[in-house]
């Protein structure tokens, strides 16, 4: 493995001071959803922010073009990308020893949980190995007592929920190859906190959707196909179980709940949810209000059908193919840590017991 140059942490006094002072972050899948909107976040507190990107042949960087100093010449100004993986260590090292940062987001992964039985293997590289790789480069370039690492984690850990509310103590017991995987990062993360006396949190949370949403998960490929179909484009789409429930928030206000776990005194995990749940169907719904139409189901399983009640048009179907082969409990709302939603308030975290 590459070798590290003299910790930042290891110099005189007023060195010291200066690195209190700075505020560098890196972020892992800054191209992403939560990454994107982070990055927008840290650079408006003042952050120099560092992104990790893997290589691709066609531009992913769409989230992130208004960024930029000058987003038509993709100059960088406060915010610096640099092509690496999760996958391989060695870049890992050269990247965090160059940047020093002072605080760590680890939000790259392959989160597409029906995807993850299809590519199972792949899965637990990134999201299980990936973290302790990126753990790991902390440790050899001696960072350990000044960086804080933040680890993506998910209520994907609950699966087949041992218990109604879930929170921060409650048993985990992940139910795709996608949940088993953010289990391995989640114990490693809680093992090198306790190892090496790291300031290293897991933030457990669920659902959060916003524009910015890949398309192939569920919620911005319902608002797509919605807006399609009020446009005359298209005429229907298919959906998988109408009546998963899950708790949906907004990404933009569980990237602050990232940035206030990392400014606390002491490492501790915590769940971020809005407390309520809602059903596929029920979304599927106010998503065809917003356009004027109601939804009215028929037939059963399977055969189950979405149609206009104003124009009496099938414009929902269902599709065995995006069951999942296990499904998730029912999960309701949280009551440990939750985000309070405000229009007039700022959003703030409310913090109670810690899993650990």
């Amino acid at each position: 493995m590459a070798l590290c140059s003299e910790p930042a942490n290891a110099s005189s006094a007023g060195n010291g001071q200066l690195m209190k002072e700075r505020k560098v972050a890196v972020i892992t899948g800054i191209t992403g959803q939560d990454g994107s909107y982070l990055a927008e976040f840290l650079l408006a507190k003042g952050y120099e922010v560092h992104g990790i990107l893997r290589r691709s042949s066609s531009f992913n960087t769409g989230r992130i073009e208004h960024l930029y100093q000058n987003p038509q010449t993709h100059t960088e100004g406060n915010m610096k990308l640099h092509y690496g993986d999760l996958t391989d260590s060695t870049c890992l090292v050269k990247i965090i020893n160059q940047v020093k940062p002072t605080e760590i987001y680890n939000l790259g992964a392959q989160s597409h949980v029906k995807v993850s039985f299809d590519l199972a293997e792949y899965t637990a590289n990134v999201d299980g190995v990936g973290t302790l790789r990126l753990l790991d480069a902390i440790k050899t370039c001696g960072l350990t007592n000044s960086v804080k690492f933040y680890q993506a984690s998910t209520s994907e850990l609950y699966g087949k929920v041992q218990e109604i509310p879930q929170k921060e103590t409650t048993p985990f017991y992940p139910r795709s190859p996608y949940g088993a995987a953010k289990l391995y990062a989640y114990w490693i993360v809680v093992n090198f906190r306790e190892a090496y006396d790291m300031f290293a949190v897991n933030g457990i949370l669920f659902n959060h959707e916003s524009p910015r949403r890949g398309s192939n998960f569920v919620t911005r490929k319902i608002s797509r196909s919605v807006a399609k179909i009020h446009l005359g484009q298209l005429e229907n789409f298919s959906l998988g179980n109408l009546d998963s429930k899950r708790d949906w928030g907004h990404a933009k206000d569980y990237v602050e709940a990232m940035w206030l776990m990392l400014q606390k005194e002491e490492p501790e995990d915590f769940v971020i949810a809005t407390g309520e749940v809602h059903s596929v169907r029920e979304f599927v719904e106010k998503a065809f209000k917003h356009v004027g139409k109601t939804i009215v189901w028929e037939g059963k399983d399977e055969k189950e059908v979405g149609r206009c009640q104003e124009t009496r048009v099938v414009h929902v179907k269902v599709d065995p193919k995006y069951f999942r082969p296990t499904e998730v409990t029912q999960q309701l709302a949280i009551h440990l840590t939750i985000l309070q939603k405000s229009k007039s308030n700022p959003q703030t975290l409310i913090e109670h017991s810690p899993r650990i």
